[in-house]
């Protein structure tokens, strides 16, 4: 297995340019994520250098971009305040240790190759989601926006406090914010190409402070931004954190897998590539443990960046080393001059980042598609927002997965048909027509096609009361490539009703997996092995044999206590 990322140096303009303007989209992002989340604009840079780094060289996806993104900010946002809160004197170093172990989890889960799974959830899950993560960043921004510090409690300290934030609101601040919003949003697409927006937004608003508003004290700036190699953080726990801690490395280790093998998708459709999902969650993950060991945020693939990087040019990850390297250098030797920058101003582009991280599209339409998708949908933003993030995308997932599998059971339902004459029900050549009308409705053609999921079981268990005044069951499995337990248990209590009401029964077609299940379960058991056949038409002549005997029995007069196999000369 390659243990780095695959570099060459035939496209070297093009990955230098790409890392470029990847690092400076990066630089405002980082500071303002880096104050966002309570942990400081060094954290925000760290994080940026050390997660882009590592991501680059050891991810799974060339062109790819990582550093931290809005909703792993949310959750950090939230990590940092609870642990500050239970320990003051060691949360901070304790939330830096969940990125770590959050990085550890990342690694485990591409070690097992688990990362092709990671990103199989219902579209609706993942919108609500993400649209929930994007309403809690526009809350948590609503504070700085309007010239405060955040209020203790989160998001619903933020809303229980807006009539008090609104009182006291700073018109200069607010004024410094509305103009980074209206530049991110008004700027010119063809300015946008030589300059980002951000960067602009950034200078702008910094340097309007400096020169029109330079004598006002009340305006609050980010300060001293330290300069130099971040120090080692030696990871700290707590026994009476640990299950929190745990719970919300679980928590930010698959946000940023989700976030990362999602941006690495846009990028194979900008590219024509194919990212190795497992690779790339092992860099994510050595990425995330170097930026927490080190007093950096978590990071994942961000799509800006990204698709930045791949529009001018970059096709390796040279690109992601050339902007990590960029960073570096504004860590080592410009971060002074980042220190007059107005937290207003960081907090516009932090709150534009949280509308542009709300699916509007999806808003629009849901309930033109499905009223059940769109009730999933804002169930999964309310949760979000309002109570957790696990139980929200646990809930989410386990409702859509229930609604998927009664989908899928009714379909598969519809493929469970007991046939007892030569109907439309199923197709059956001339020979096995004329083989069930001759039985005149004494024998029962079960008939099952396609996965038999365990939804399944109740059509199994319905269809099976149509037994009723028949000799003989035939239960045809040739059409089923895949059986769950459910129902194979449902079937064998079709087996057992049939033999305890002396009637006999056939099993044909059962091979490869489904003759395994039903022979680790035992039910092949429950019959004579000329009764296990692979032949339908084979079956249905040995059950009108069955059947012509039990009548003539009838007319003679003998008892009927079973069937006389070896009298049939089988």
């Amino acid at each position: 297995m390659q243990i780095t990322n695959r570099i060459h140096f035939r496209n070297l303009r093009g990955d230098i340019f790409g890392g470029l303007t990847a690092a400076i989209i990066a630089l405002p992002m980082a500071l303002a994520f880096g104050v966002a989340s309570g942990a400081g604009p060094s954290a925000g840079l760290y994080g940026a250098v050390l997660v882009g780094f590592f991501a680059a060289l050891f991810g799974g996806t060339p062109t790819l971009i990582s550093e931290p993104t809005g909703p792993m900010t949310v959750v950090m946002t939230a990590v940092i305040a609870n642990l500050t809160a239970a320990n003051p004197e060691n949360g901070l170093a304790m939330a830096f240790t969940v990125v770590v172990m959050a990085g550890i989890i990342q690694i485990i889960l591409g070690t097992l190759r688990l990362g092709k799974y990671v990103t199989l959830m219902p579209y609706t899950v993942v919108s609500g989601f993400m649209s929930g993560i994007g309403v809690i960043l526009v809350i948590l921004q609503t504070a700085p926006f309007l010239g405060q510090a955040s209020p203790k409690g989160g998001v619903l300290g933020t809303v229980q406090n807006i009539p008090n934030l609104i009182a006291n609101i700073q018109p200069l601040e607010t004024i410094l914010a509305v103009l980074t919003i209206s530049i991110l949003v008004i700027s010119p697409k063809k300015l946008n190409k030589i300059i980002p927006p951000q960067l602009s937004a950034l200078v702008i608003g910094t340097v309007v402070s400096l020169v029109l508003l330079g004598n006002v004290d009340s305006i609050r700036r980010i300060g001293e931004v330290s300069t130099g190699l971040p120090q080692f953080q030696m990871p700290v726990f707590s026994a009476a954190q640990f299950q929190t801690m745990l719970i919300d490395a679980l928590v930010l280790g698959m946000l940023g897998c989700i976030d990362a093998l999602l941006t690495s998708v846009v990028a194979d459709s900008l590219t024509r590539t194919q990212h190795n999902s497992n690779k790339e969650l092992i860099g994510q993950g050595i990425g995330n443990i170097a930026s927490g060991l080190f007093g950096g945020i978590p990071g994942a693939g961000a799509t800006m960046g990204t698709v930045v990087n791949i529009q001018t040019g970059a096709r390796t990850a040279l690109s992601g080393l050339t902007r990590a390297f960029i960073l570096l250098i504004v860590v080592l030797w410009a971060a002074p001059l980042t220190s007059v920058i107005p937290k207003a101003v960081l907090a516009g582009i932090a709150l534009k980042v949280g509308i542009d991280i709300i699916d509007w599209s999806f808003l629009k339409r849901a309930h033109k598609v499905s009223p059940k998708a769109a009730l999933i949908m804002y169930s999964v933003i309310i949760l979000t927002v309002f109570v957790d993030l696990i139980v929200a995308v646990g809930v989410g997932v386990f409702v859509a997965n229930i609604l998927t599998i009664e989908r899928l059971s009714n379909l598969r339902s519809e493929e469970v048909k007991t046939v007892t004459d030569a109907d439309d029900a199923i197709l059956l050549s001339d020979i096995e027509r004329d083989l069930l009308d001759r039985a005149n409705n004494r024998v029962l053609l079960f008939h099952l096609e396609g996965p038999m999921i365990f939804g399944v079981a109740k059509a199994i268990a319905r269809e099976q009361t149509a037994m009723k005044d028949h000799d003989v069951l035939i239960l045809d499995v040739t059409e089923v490539p895949h059986i769950g337990v459910t129902s194979s248990l449902a079937i064998e209590n079709a087996i057992k009703e049939a033999i305890d009401n002396d009637r006999q029964v056939f099993i044909v077609g059962a091979t490869g997996k489904i003759k395994q299940r039903l022979q680790k379960l035992g039910i092949l058991d429950l019959l004579p092995p000329s009764h296990i056949l692979m032949d339908r038409v084979e079956a249905l002549r040995q059950a009108l044999n069955l059947v012509s005997y039990r009548r003539d029995d009838m007319t003679t007069g003998y008892p009927t206590t079973g069937f006389n196999e070896t009298a049939l000369g089988q």
